[in-house]
């Protein structure tokens, strides 16, 4: 069985050959992603500012949609998604805005 200073002594040149080994792959990484953002002409901007589930800088925002529901007491309206407001109460359809033909 090893000792506590032999294993000691291997525990640091593993972590010599661990720091060897990422800065390696770091480096081919790095020119990866150079090599990507080339070909497809990305900035730092266009990869930090990416949100989710939309390429960054797409322009589409969320659309509002037109109120289905007004209360006459505020005039505050609810477009039927999210949540309930409270002053719809059980019977919604009093609260429908007509369409206009």
């Amino acid at each position: 069985m090893a000792t506590y200073k032999e294993l000691m002594a291997q525990k640091a040149a593993l972590e010599a050959h661990l720091e060897e080994a990422r800065a390696n792959e770091v480096s081919s990484v790095i020119e990866q992603i150079q090599n990507l953002m080339a070909e497809y002409g990305l900035t730092v901007d266009d990869i930090t500012k990416r949100r989710r589930g939309r390429p960054a800088g797409s322009g589409m925002g969320k659309a509002t949609l037109p109120p289905k529901y007004r209360d006459p007491k505020t005039g505050k309206t609810w477009s039927g998604r999210g949540r309930t407001p409270s002053w719809l109460g059980k019977n919604p359809n009093r609260y429908l805005i007509q369409e206009e033909a």
